[in-house]
């Protein structure tokens, strides 16, 4: 089907615009008006602006479609009806398309999970499987509740994340704009101040002029430096793929973030874990789909090592201590878990312990940035202040004899 950008006037006279993909322009017509909107004009738009290759969702949104999803299909609202509901009443123009193409996918005979397999912008294989396992079971509501709490706890953790990266990010532009407006601005100034005294200079004080002579006559190379390398990084990465495991195990144990991501990492694998463990998906299965959310070569070796263990006989406990990637703690609560079958309830206290764990490890992290910041700063301005005043104090001290 081709995707069509139309104009259309509902039955109050309101214009309405947005996409809908049909087979042309009469199955777009006849779509449009099954919605209650009469075509204007339309327009065949190119196939890279369809669904599957649009920008992502925001998961604000997908919490919010997710939730009413719950609370409608609890109440015993159908599910087309819940999906209308949605379809107008949601704000983001993308996602109201979006649904308004699962409601004509569900129309034609598809599943729900079929229809949300065909948006991985919106919704990602895990969702669709467990979509899927909840259709199969008959726990639908459950499957929703399960996402919204999921989303929620992702939502959470992501603002965790940056608030605890966005502290040292803006002390650092602030020690930068300053280093530049020192070595730039001030010094210059003072320099010629010093060299008219007509006094040997100092050594940290030649040291200072050389490094704003630097900042003065190469700021814009300092300045593109760090997009310069980022720009080798990245074809270093294309030429190498390799590369991307030693990178993503440099950011597992760089202090502080390293072990504060590990955790984060970890924290959202036993969460998806237990959700999808708790709707009915084998183990394997849930291995194999939440080892994709991980974003980290390492992590997603030694879960694919887990795999494989499991395969080959071995029970869950005894392939994640193999690995090593779980403390011993949490080895623990998964072999209890697993004895007594409640294994998606350990996973869900590995998720909970972690995510305390997060919490105070950026609570610490946060408190020993701002003195280190500070210390940095205070070394700065301490380095121009002595290198200035070195040698008017020895001026004076000559002066005194």
């Amino acid at each position: 089907m081709a995707m069509y950008s139309y104009k259309a006037i509902d039955a109050q006279g309101k214009t309405a615009k947005g996409l809908q993909d049909a087979a042309n322009l009469v199955d777009l017509e006849l779509r449009l008006k099954r919605a209650g909107l009469d075509l204007i004009k339309a327009s065949e738009e190119d196939n890279s602006s369809s669904f599957g290759g649009g920008s992502k969702i925001k998961r604000i949104d997908l919490i919010t479609f997710f939730f009413n999803l719950d609370q409608l299909s609890r109440a015993g609202v159908p599910l087309l009806e819940c999906l209308a509901d949605l379809r107008d009443s949601m704000e983001d123009l993308a996602f109201r398309e979006i649904i308004a193409n699962l409601v004509e996918s569900i129309e034609n005979g598809k599943k729900l999970s079929q229809a949300m397999a065909q948006h991985p912008n919106a919704f990602d294989k895990i969702t669709v499987n467990l979509t899927d396992a909840g259709e199969q079971s008959g726990k639908l509501p459950d499957v929703f509740r399960h996402l919204t709490e999921s989303l929620k706890w992702q939502d959470e953790m992501a603002s965790q994340t940056k608030s605890m990266l966005m502290l040292p990010a803006f002390v650092g532009v602030v020690v930068l704009a300053i280093t530049f407006f020192l070595m730039i601005y001030l010094v210059p100034q003072l320099v010629s101040f010093i060299k008219g005294m007509g006094q040997e200079i100092p050594f940290q004080t030649r040291l200072l002029i050389g490094v704003s002579n630097v900042f003065v006559h190469y700021w814009w190379a300092i300045l593109l430096t760090p997009f310069a390398l980022f720009g080798i990084y990245k074809g270093a990465l294309k030429m190498n793929p390799d590369l991307q495991y030693h990178v993503d195990n440099f950011k597992l144990h760089v202090w502080p973030i390293g072990p504060v991501l590990r955790k984060i990492i970890l924290a959202r694998f036993a969460n998806t874990f237990a959700m999808m463990y708790g709707s009915g998906i084998s183990i394997l299965d849930c291995i194999a789909n939440s080892r994709d959310l991980a974003n980290n070569q390492v992590i997603s070796r030694n879960l694919q090592q887990v795999m494989h263990e499991i395969e080959s006989g071995k029970n869950l406990t005894q392939s994640f201590e193999k690995t090593g990637i779980f403390p011993p703690l949490v080895v623990r609560m998964l072999k209890v878990g697993e004895a007594t079958g409640q294994l998606d309830a350990a996973l869900m206290n590995v998720s909970y312990f972690y995510d305390r764990d997060v919490k105070d490890s950026i609570k610490k992290v946060q408190v020993l940035i701002e003195p280190t910041m500070t210390i940095i700063l205070g070394a700065l301005l301490g380095w121009v202040m002595l290198s200035v005043l070195s040698p008017i104090y020895d001026l004076i001290s000559k002066v005194k004899m």
